[in-house]
């Protein structure tokens, strides 16, 4: 096999946990791009690669509270660094929680070789990061949700900006609320948030949109019905969505304000907005058969998830210019051999560093000798 263009890659070479969950003090120095994090069950396996998902916005792989990831009996904060391999360069990345003060606050602190960063956003610049977890099975068949949440963390790894936007979407949206709990009459207050909603629930539509766009676009382009992990057709399907997909953002948001003025008696009837971003819904199929993810087998539907993180790895480097960091948790250990060796050559043809967690070695023994196998204790 060809090696792959290793142009933009990062790849960690140390990673540091202090009292981080179950980890008092865990130094690991990898040398090899697949890393196998092997390990009894309780060990602390899927711990540490929450613990290199920090490293982008958000909350992580487990989307945890940080003062929950702090180490039970210790001092009630905790630090995670990494060393960072990027073409050849050399960098120092840093977060953790400071313990509680006198006051019971604590804050999260962020550092780019030895410098405060403002915020995880900057670590953007440096490394990108996606992963698959066994959450993620039911994706298909849950709530739409969980698919907005997984599309949202799709969108965030090539515009690291997205989840400052959801957030602030999802404050307007509750204040709107409110609004129309509390004061039903005060035109003034709802036009004026109604304006916020509409500007932000476009912005992040677009975002969704632009990001599923493009990812469809790209497995159609590369599909190989010859492959054991099945492709995908995705599209968004919702109310807002179907207006930025016709209309400009300026139009988009008028007409959306609009709705929402029109609908304040339903939605005060419903006690939330029905209509937005906050509604919408990514709607996934298998490919080869033409029919509802949801559908599909069981094993069926993991091979998809599957295919469709490894799509997006190649999207978030075509995106971005960064090859991401491919966290895989207990993923290889439920595929017959013929996908686990699919799996190994799918990954082998991607240049960014893979992690991945299991408590049998054997899991990974078809990966060979490009595999460095880490034991974690319990």
């Amino acid at each position: 096999m060809n090696e792959p263009d290793s142009a933009g890659s990062a790849r960690v070479t140390r990673l540091i946990a202090r009292d981080f969950r179950n980890h008092a003090d865990l130094e690991l120095n990898p040398a090899a791009r697949f890393v196998a994090l092997v390990g009894e069950n309780g060990a602390g396996k899927t711990n540490l690669l929450e613990a290199l998902s920090l490293f982008v916005p958000g909350r992580g792989l487990r989307r945890a509270e940080f003062a929950t990831m702090a180490r039970a009996g210790g001092p009630g904060g905790f630090a995670v660094s990494l060393t960072l391999d990027r073409d050849g360069a050399e960098h120092r990345l840093g977060t953790g929680l400071e313990p509680p003060g006198p006051d019971g606050r604590t804050s999260r602190l962020c550092r780019i070789d030895g410098a405060p960063a403002p915020s995880p956003v900057a670590f953007s610049e440096f490394l990108r990061v996606v992963w698959l977890t066994p959450d993620l099975d039911g994706l298909f068949r849950g709530a739409a949700g969980d698919r907005r949440r997984f599309l949202d963390r799709l969108v965030l790894a090539v515009d690291a900006g997205h989840g400052a936007r959801v957030s602030a979407m999802e404050r307007a949206l509750r204040s709107r609320n409110r609004l129309l709990e509390d004061r039903p009459d005060d035109d003034r207050w709802l036009d004026a948030v109604e304006r916020e909603v509409a500007e932000l629930g476009v912005a992040v539509a677009l975002a969704r949109r632009e990001t599923a766009e493009r990812l469809d676009r790209l497995i159609a382009e590369t599909r190989d019905d010859s492959q054991p992990f099945p492709w995908a057709s995705i599209r968004l399907e919702g109310d807002l969505d179907d207006l930025v997909a016709v209309w400009p953002a300026i139009e988009a948001e008028d007409r959306f304000r609009l709705a929402l003025r029109n609908g304040r008696h339903r939605d005060r009837a419903a006690g939330r907005t029905l209509i937005g971003p906050q509604t919408s819904d990514l709607v996934v199929r298998h490919g080869p058969k033409d029919v509802p993810a949801g559908t599909a087998s069981t094993g069926e539907q993991k091979a998809l998830l599957i295919g469709l993180v490894l799509a997006h790895a190649r999207l978030v480097r075509a995106m971005s210019g960064i090859a991401p960091v491919i966290l895989l948790d207990e993923v290889a250990a439920h595929l017959d051999p013929r996908r686990r060796a699919g799996l190994f050559e799918a990954l082998e043809a991607l240049p960014g560093q893979v992690w991945m967690t299991g408590a049998d070695p054997d899991a990974f023994a078809q990966a060979g000798d490009r595999t460095e196998v880490l034991r974690i204790g319990a």
